[in-house]
């Protein structure tokens, strides 16, 4: 192993990456320009609610093997719940319909052929319709290859696509959809069971990779900014940090696992993904009822996903940027009238968060995916990481902790 590998960057990605080359006996160096690790992956107290929240809602699926791996590492494989089997409640506001989705464990998909298991209002060849995503050309749209239209598309597939990628079906990466679809439904129920942290993002990813590393002597600096990497030759030579400058002994290496517009003020002539879309959170404080299903679909509203925790309800809107410039109280009581209809609670508003991520992820486009760049760079001890690199997957905790895991494996060998 390189004498120290220096990671730049706390968010999952570079905890990752921190933790796979710990858990291998290299020296590591962590460093955060934030007062804590986490990026969009955390916990933190809002004075507002008076309560601990998290920055945005994350769910995982049984098929996140890399992002389970990591849980397990770092002590925290306890910290994901989630419905025994592959179940999924929905609601269309529309309608007032309520269904759930029933995926059987296996391969063989026979819970199509069951309507009480499949989606109301559509039949079993409907599904077949996926298979198209498989093997879509990387210049493709998701309309582009399947029909953005029908019961399936509006009660599952949309949905389903929006939450992954981020970005709307009609613009979004057929290939990366196809990922998605190859990983979860393809590999059957035993691959797209849902899983929350419902103690917290921090408590569950955060803390425990901190204290993984501060059990094996790894340094972790908050305030920590970098300012610019030096290079020389073929490799990097230094860090700068403004008031400290931290140079890098051959046999040494660097992950840079930052947010690509950081990435490519510090790398020369690095293309990565420039175009971004905003996820807009809602938080309400209050104890949600008994019986109401951790994770609930929503169909033909604002709000998507509703999650219920014990001490209140959040939501998340993927591909909001149409939401960003609403006046918050205004969103915060729109928003809540569908929850509380979901949820058959009053009117009446609680006390509420709106968080807004105007950058959340990288669009999921098929031009913005031909961007992302890969772990490697052209200097031999650099080495990138974060779910906007090229991971296959789309910006997820998941595609995030693999590509940590890559810059690690990779700086590792060299």
């Amino acid at each position: 192993m390189p004498r120290t590998i220096h990671v730049v960057g706390a968010g999952l990605a570079g905890l990752a990456a921190a933790v796979r080359l710990a858990a291998r006996g290299a020296h590591v160096a962590v460093h955060e320009a934030a007062g804590q690790a986490g990026g969009r992956c955390r916990s933190y107290h809002d004075p507002a609610l008076d309560m601990v929240i998290d920055n945005g809602n994350h769910l995982l699926l049984s098929a996140n093997h890399a992002a389970l791996a990591f849980l397990e590492t770092i002590g925290a494989g306890d910290k994901l719940v989630g419905p025994p089997a592959a179940e999924f409640a929905f609601m269309d506001l529309a309608s007032g319909e309520r269904w759930t989705l029933r995926i059987n464990a296996g391969r063989l998909p026979w819970w199509i052929f069951d309507a009480k298991r499949r989606v109301p209002g559509t039949a079993a060849c409907d599904y077949f319709s996926f298979a198209r995503l498989l093997h879509a050309p990387a210049d493709k749209t998701v309309c582009e290859v399947v029909t953005c239209a029908g019961p399936l598309y509006e009660r599952l597939a949309r949905p389903l696509w929006v939450a992954a990628l981020n970005t709307e079906p009609k613009e979004g990466s057929a290939a990366l959809a196809g990922a998605i679809v190859r990983e979860t439904l393809v590999a059957g129920g035993k691959a797209c069971r849902p899983l929350i942290a419902r103690d917290g993002l921090g408590p569950a990813f955060i803390e425990p990779a901190l204290r993984f590393l501060g059990g094996r002597n790894a340094k972790v600096a908050f305030g920590h900014r970098l300012r610019s990497l030096e290079f020389a030759d073929d490799k990097v030579v230094a860090l700068d940090f403004g008031e400290d400058k931290v140079p890098i002994a051959e046999g040494d290496g660097v992950i840079l696992a930052v947010p690509p517009v950081v990435a490519t003020d510090m790398v020369p002539d690095l293309t990565a993904p420039s175009e971004f879309r905003a996820i807009v959170n809602a938080h309400f404080r209050l104890t949600p009822a008994q019986g109401l299903a951790p994770i609930i679909g929503i169909v033909n509203g604002t709000i998507e996903w509703l999650f219920a925790f014990p001490d209140r309800l959040s939501v998340t809107i993927s591909a909001a940027d149409r939401l960003l410039d609403a006046p918050r109280e205004a969103l915060a009581q729109k928003i809540w009238e569908e929850v509380a209809t979901v949820a058959g609670l009053p009117k009446a508003l609680p006390p509420w968060q709106i968080v807004r991520e105007r950058r959340a992820t990288f669009a999921a486009t098929p031009g913005e995916n031909a961007r992302r760049p890969p772990a490697e760079t052209r200097w031999r001890n650099l080495f990138l990481a974060g779910d906007w690199t090229r991971t296959g997957l789309p910006a997820t905790i998941e595609g995030a902790i693999r590509s940590g895991n890559r810059a690690a494996d990779l700086v590792g060998a060299t």
